[in-house]
């Protein structure tokens, strides 16, 4: 059963989260879909979608790599996909 999920957190993380966290985790999992920085909201959004059980892992590895950083008005809400993602994961510059 395929997930789709809208995730949103402010957060004092390093510059390369992202890359090395969101991006690594979602590829491992073989998660579709986007991550970008607000900049001027200092918010991080990420856009994931795939299997349940694939997405509910993502969900814990961002917990647990994000224990440091003290995520900051964390929300999860469910996601209609709108676009195709093309099986690939994504960075937003």
């Amino acid at each position: 059963m395929n997930k789709c999920l809208k995730i949103t957190f402010n957060a004092d993380v390093p510059d390369d989260f992202i890359q090395n966290h969101v991006l690594k985790n979602a590829r491992k999992l073989n998660i579709e879909g986007t991550a970008q920085t607000i900049n001027s909201e200092k918010k991080i959004k990420v856009i994931v979608c795939g299997d349940k059980d694939e997405i509910d892992q993502f969900l814990d590895l961002l917990h647990k790599s994000s224990l440091k950083a003290e995520l900051k008005e964390l929300e999860i809400e469910p996601f209609l996909k709108d676009k195709d993602y093309r099986g690939v994961f994504r960075v937003i510059e």
